[in-house]
């Protein structure tokens, strides 16, 4: 599946599940409505006695226990007009007659009425149209609603029809797992997400609108929100490992062909670090730079053999260690974009050099640590032009220069730094400064966001244009936060559609 055509699919399936959303809402309105119409259709009937009991109490010919019961019908009348008509005329006049018949102004209480049941048929006929009305577009939206869910379940046969290779050679390296342990896992994760997007709203709201509040007020709202982020943080840290998608999972998901990452295993517990750069960051290296990428494909890697959990960031699937070079060749087939880590380890250069003698050079992109000694000429043994790697290269021990390659394996290092490159021209200069202002307040600088940049550029040297990899990078900081809040919004209109519903089963 291609980019464009998973947008659309994603696209498709927002759409329906809001369509679907609607179609319930509207279900839920014809059914109100439905209900409205059934308990006023005995109106006429309560009119007319309602009418009749107000002039035999108003004749007042009758013997004093009839009026009493004249009365009472009065009063039940105006009950039942209470509970059962619409607002409008009739329940009004029905209730400020019954009033006046109980402060003694019976002839005012008969003209209140005198057209009542022309006004009863007139909300019935009112009725009758909206219940029409509402049963139409109840139709409509549910009819537009099965439509997008046929097109969303189609294109996700597609998406997963089209991974079905790669799944199948993943997937006999996936460990198995119970069945509910993913899904029970997930439920926790998104109660997580939920405490720590209400903690962070709540303590933010402390400190900016607290001033407004009482003391004791912006007090308690600190302290509940400091509660409910620590709370959501212990359970993120506990739970994401464990609900964390494995390789087959993630490319049923996306339906692209992936992006292969290799690395050294030792490069891992860099990839983990968590950097500053936003109020509360829980995402690792790797889990930014799996953002970054998500512009190209899914990411999947080889997981550390015997690791407990599986490390966030890349999907991971497990590779026997006596036999897993067929599968990584396999994969460098499969895969649209190979990413390297440069590391020490002979099965690193391994991979270098079966990379270059079986696949396009555009596939193949290198990430350069800093600080490693001799990486710079080895890789030149792999090449036919020196990469003039050692004059660029920094000190960061993460990534210090991104390596792609022309047709002939040309080599083109791009630096990995923190100011990028200066625009030409004065009007590209003031965009440029436009948007550094416009962004200043909500763009993260963290060392994974230089590296995509790196990555967006040297992708676009062999022409492989994904503009939004440095704000996938930086969204990616943000993952938890924003789940969360989908996730508080989204539980928000359920309840709020499911207390509508409700008093439809109230079959009094």
């Amino acid at each position: 599946m291609s980019s464009r055509l998973r947008a659309f699919a994603r696209l498709i399936t927002v759409v329906a599940v809001v369509t679907v959303y609607v179609a319930l809402h509207l279900t839920v309105t014809a059914g109100m409505d439905l209900r409205a119409h059934d308990r006023f259709r005995g109106a006429p009937a309560r009119a007319s006695a309602f009418a009749a009991a107000l002039d035999r109490h108003a004749d007042g010919a009758a013997s004093a226990r009839a009026d009493i019961r004249d009365f009472r019908d009065i009063r039940e009348g105006a009950a039942w007009f209470e509970r059962n008509a619409p607002s409008g005329k009739s329940r009004s006049a029905v209730s400020s007659a019954a009033g006046d018949v109980e402060k003694g102004r019976v002839v005012l209480a008969r003209a209140r009425v005198a057209g009542l049941a022309a006004e009863v048929g007139r909300e019935q006929a009112r009725l009758e149209r909206e219940l029409t009305s509402s049963n139409v577009a109840a139709l409509c939206w549910a009819a537009s609603a099965g439509a997008l869910l046929m097109v969303a379940w189609w294109l996700r046969r597609r998406r997963r029809s089209g991974a079905a290779e790669l799944v199948d050679v993943v997937s006999r390296f996936v460990p198995r797992q119970p069945w509910w342990r993913r899904p029970v896992f997930l439920v926790a994760s998104g109660v997580g997400c939920a405490l720590f997007a209400s903690g962070f709203l709540a303590a933010s709201m402390s400190e900016q609108q607290g001033y407004k509040m009482a003391l004791e007020a912006q007090a308690l709202l600190l302290v509940c929100g400091l509660a409910a982020l620590g709370a959501g943080v212990l359970i993120l840290r506990y739970t994401r490992p464990r609900s964390a998608r494995g390789a087959a999972q993630a490319l049923l998901a996306d339906g692209r062909r992936p992006v292969l990452y290799l690395r050294s295993f030792a490069d891992d517990d860099t990839a983990a670090q968590v950097d500053d750069g936003t109020s509360v960051n829980i995402h690792s290296r790797e889990e930014q730079l799996a953002g970054a990428l998500g512009a190209v494909g899914p990411v999947i890697a080889v997981g550390r053999p015997g690791e407990p959990l599986p490390r966030l960031g890349a999907a991971r699937f497990y590779l026997p260690l006596d036999d897993w070079r067929p599968t990584v060749l396999r994969l460098m087939e499969l895969s649209q974009l190979i990413l390297l880590r440069l590391g020490l380890g002979d099965g690193l250069w391994w991979e270098v050099e079966q990379a270059r003698a079986t696949q396009p050079a555009r596939k193949l992109v290198l990430l350069v640590p800093g600080g490693l000694p001799g990486v710079a000429e080895r890789l030149d043994e792999h090449l036919p032009t020196l990469s003039g790697l050692a004059e660029v290269s920094g000190d960061d021990p993460w990534t210090s220069a991104v390596i792609t390659f022309g047709p002939e394996w040309t080599p083109h290092v791009h630096p990995v730094g923190p100011v990028p490159g200066t625009p030409r021209g004065v009007l590209a200069r003031c965009r440029a400064r436009a948007r550094q202002a416009a962004r200043a307040s909500m763009t993260v600088y963290t060392p994974t966001h230089h590296v995509a940049r790196a990555l967006k550029t040297a992708l676009a040297s062999v022409g492989v244009r994904k503009r939004t990899m440095a704000w996938r990078a930086t969204l990616a900081t943000q993952a938890s936060l924003w789940k969360g809040l989908t996730l508080v919004a989204a539980l928000g209109l359920l309840s709020w559609l499911v207390s509508r519903a409700l008093p439809l089963l109230d079959l009094r």
